[in-house]
Order: structure tokens, then sequence, then C-alpha cells
């Protein structure tokens, strides 16, 4: 069973991104992304890649983000 870590800080997104750890996105409580990793983010938006084209921008202050552990 996985084991979900929420990613609050500016270490927690640097974290996934050196690690290219996979990342679940939730906003208003519902899942609206899974699987992808973080390739960019800064104090406003998180860029996830779920694909080779595949990009979704996400608000920070909007969603919550998981790290996914399996």
């Amino acid at each position: 069973m996985p084991i979900n870590r929420r990613l609050i800080t500016d270490q927690d997104f640097s974290e996934a991104l050196e690690h290219h750890l996979r990342v679940r996105v939730f906003q208003d409580d519902q899942l609206i992304g899974s699987g992808g990793t973080i390739v960019r983010f800064d104090d406003q938006m998180i860029v996830v890649q779920s694909s080779v084209s595949d990009l979704a921008y996400h608000p920070r202050k909007q969603c919550e983000f998981f790290e996914v552990k399996k």
C-alpha cells in the first residue's frame, strides 16, 4: 500500500524535484493528478510532468501535493 507524504515547504518541493519523486495533486478534495513528477516550482505555481508532452500547471495555494512512496 502506498504511503503519502504531504509536500508543503520549498525544501519538500526541491527534494521531490531532485529525486524525481511521483506526486499526487488534489484540488477541492478531488484528485486531479497522479503519477507525475515535479519539473519546476516557485511561490505561485507547481509544474508537474506526467509524460513527454503532458505538463500540468497547478496553483500552489489552491492545491495540495503529496509524494507517493511505495
